[in-house]
């Protein structure tokens, strides 16, 4: 089993794809770390040997920000744009969408379910 940065490696399927469950590894850069590595894009997990592993243990550790590294810098992004009160930083802080997004309708993923308004039924007397 492969363990690369702390994350176990599904053994199953194309390294290419594995290495996509890395925090902050997508598919190009998945590719180019494979170009880099020479190791061959279509090699299952199961398969790698452990040269292959360290190699690709290396390349990474070296060269990029993954997983907690990543994660603790772009929270600091975020926590820094809240402090000193930017746009987006309101955004942020109210929960809201950042990029310009419409909020009149929509935007339910960041927002959350809709909130009942105070609306009563009037009693028949």
């Amino acid at each position: 089993m492969a363990r690369i940065v702390g994350i176990d490696l599904p053994r199953n399927k194309r390294i290419e794809i594995a290495l996509t469950y890395i925090y902050g590894i997508g598919n190009s850069l998945s590719k180019r770390i494979l170009i880099t590595t020479n190791i061959n894009p279509n090699t299952r997990v199961i398969d790698l040997t452990e040269d292959e592993v360290n190699r690709l243990r290396q390349v990474i550790e070296k060269e990029y920000k993954v997983e907690g590294d990543l994660k603790k810098e772009v929270f600091m992004n975020i926590k820094r744009l809240v402090e000193i009160g930017s746009y987006r930083g309101t955004r942020h802080r109210r929960n809201l969408p950042v990029r310009g997004q419409r909020t009149k309708t929509n935007a339910r993923t960041h927002k959350g379910s809709k909130r009942a308004v105070g609306i009563k039924k009037k009693s028949k007397v």
